[in-house]
């Protein structure tokens, strides 16, 4: 048996077409994080991360989510969360729970002081990613947009998480 390791495989360099495609999305998405960034934590004195936790705060049943599943939602680590979710208690916006079925486990729940908070900052929320997004698009290209963003989403979701996201339907 011949234990020598085969010749890596050539990578499939990008085309000059995809490299201009994939530097002008992730320059974009750059540009577009620090704008909404910046217009929750002048409007609402909160980083565009944490209006996200709020929000699927407020979506979820009794507006409380376990903290591992809010951290995984959110893509970010338990430890970014904690530190999130302590700011959060300590503005009157999210409460946490200990989970009564198991001893370390603990619920983030909205209060209903964030749930007025996250009332006030969506309107101008909305308006900002309406004027940076949608506004920019014609129907066309924002059909066309949205069915990529599915498709690449739906490609790289866990295949144990994708059936609880509406948008990927």
């Amino acid at each position: 048996m011949n234990t020598a390791s085969a010749p890596a495989e050539e990578p499939r360099w990008l085309t000059d077409e995809e490299q201009r495609t994939w530097r002008a999305y992730m320059h974009a998405a750059t540009l577009l994080e620090d704008h909404l960034d910046r217009q929750l934590q002048r409007d609402a004195g909160m980083p565009h991360v944490y209006y996200g936790l709020l929000v699927q705060l407020v979506e979820a049943p009794r507006r409380r989510l376990r903290m591992t599943e809010l951290a995984m939602n959110a893509k970010i680590t338990r430890s970014r969360l904690s530190h999130a979710i302590a700011r959060l208690e300590k503005n009157g916006w999210v409460r946490r729970e200990d989970c009564p079925s198991d001893k370390r486990g603990q619920f983030a729940v909205l209060t209903d002081q964030g749930h007025q908070m996250l009332s006030k900052a969506a309107p101008g929320h909305v308006s900002a990613v309406r004027q940076a997004f949608f506004d920019r698009l014609t129907p066309e290209q924002h059909q066309a947009l949205g069915d990529a963003m599915r498709v690449i989403a739906e490609g790289l979701q866990p295949k144990d998480a994708g059936a609880d996201l509406p948008w990927l339907r």
